[in-house]
């Protein structure tokens, strides 16, 4: 993975970590009662934001790329729940209208990471079959 690119990843998802995890702890231990699944599920997307960015930061792959992909399954679902089910949410969560409250970052970063994660995959599996340079002039 690009470092760069690794690095802008990780700092996202720490910030946004940081976001939701500070959002989500005044939520759940003031007003638990008002909107319990709401702030459960604000709760567990800080708590995977944390274990992607560190995922990034150790280079578990696997586990990035596992995270990301939830991540992106519940903006989607939560998301569209909230435009169909409205009456479900008393109060919003970091996925409400696709991460709105985030200017939408909850809907773009998994897509980003996603893409480098995949990008990077598809160029080493395609590596591995073409061969390398140095394997086909000899």
């Amino acid at each position: 993975m690009n470092p760069v690119g690794r690095i802008v990843l990780i700092a996202a998802y720490a910030v946004l970590g940081l976001a939701a995890v500070g959002r989500s702890s005044y939520q759940i231990s003031t007003k638990l009662a008002e909107a319990p699944l709401p702030y459960l599920i604000s709760g567990v997307s800080a708590v995977l934001y944390v274990v992607i960015a560190i995922a990034l930061w150790r280079g578990w792959r696997r586990v990035a790329l596992w995270g990301t992909s939830l991540e992106l399954a519940g903006v989607l679902i939560v998301g569209t729940l909230g435009y169909i089910e409205s009456d479900w949410w008393a109060d919003e969560t970091v996925w409400t209208g696709y991460g709105s409250a985030y200017g939408w970052v909850p809907l773009i970063l998994p897509l980003a990471a996603l893409w480098v994660l995949l990008r990077r995959r598809s160029s080493t599996s395609a590596d591995a079959v073409a061969g390398s340079p140095d394997e086909v002039a000899s």
